[in-house]
């Protein structure tokens, strides 16, 4: 009796779920209490059994979620209570909160220096091409990425011409162009001086400039031969000479 009374007393407290306390509305068979009240516990022995297989789960849970945590959020510190025989559902309750807090912070982290990121690339982007508005931005990529092949096509042709390693950097490329025009230069002023027949700069001026006194009065005999003779080919002017001798 005291122990029903004591049931009864916890399933009409305001905290006891409407779940286990029915009151029973058929007729009472055999549970009268002393002071003659029925009982509405008719139902409390399956409501039980299934609080016993929850309270089977709940242990299960609480298992699935630490191994969650730990994949999760593997700093988090560990929980002392996992060999507790009794969980509680405010355990669980704590490691999805830690979870929970850990990934939106996460993930606001993220997506701030995220940003940060693009905006800081964004503007080191107009300092380096001269962009001054970010809408600018795109079309000097986009002539920058022209710029940048045609560039690439030509180094690959010095490459190539050069004879050189494709991997040989810009630097060596363009000293061995330099040499290239330092030995063309240096085959030019030997041929030079070959046909002038002089080593001396001041005879390579003397030469052109009695070339230049020389040629015109030349030219002007030569073109009056050719019309004297009546012939249009300096080859024929000697052959013409002496038949008329």
């Amino acid at each position: 009796v005291k122990v029903l009374s004591h049931i009864d007393s916890i399933l009409q407290s305001p905290r006891a779920p409407p779940l286990i306390y029915r009151r029973n509305k058929g007729p009472v068979q055999n549970c009268i209490k002393q002071n003659g009240q029925e009982c509405g516990f008719e139902h409390l022995p399956l409501t039980i059994e299934m609080w016993a297989d929850q309270l089977m789960a709940l242990k299960d849970l609480h298992r699935s979620l630490r191994k969650l945590s730990l994949e999760l959020v593997p700093w988090h510190p560990a929980d002392s209570q996992d060999n507790r025989e009794s969980i509680r559902v405010e355990d669980l309750q704590f490691i999805v909160d830690a979870i929970l807090e850990e990934i939106e912070n996460k993930e606001k982290n993220s997506q701030t220096q995220s940003l940060q990121t693009l905006s800081g690339i964004v503007s080191h982007f107009q300092k380096l091409f001269d962009v001054n508005s970010v809408n600018g931005v795109y079309p000097r990529m986009n002539e920058v990425y022209t710029k940048l092949g045609e560039m690439t096509n030509a180094m690959r042709n010095l490459h190539e011409l050069l004879e050189l390693d494709s991997s040989a950097p810009p630097t060596v490329v363009v000293d061995t162009v330099g040499k290239l025009c330092d030995i063309i230069n240096k085959k030019v002023t030997e041929q030079v001086q070959q046909l002038l027949g002089t080593q001396d700069i001041h005879s390579i001026i003397s030469k052109l400039e009695e070339h230049e006194r020389f040629f015109p009065p030349f030219q002007a005999l030569i073109q009056d031969l050719l019309s004297l003779l009546e012939i249009s080919n300096l080859d024929d002017i000697l052959p013409v000479v002496r038949s008329l001798k």
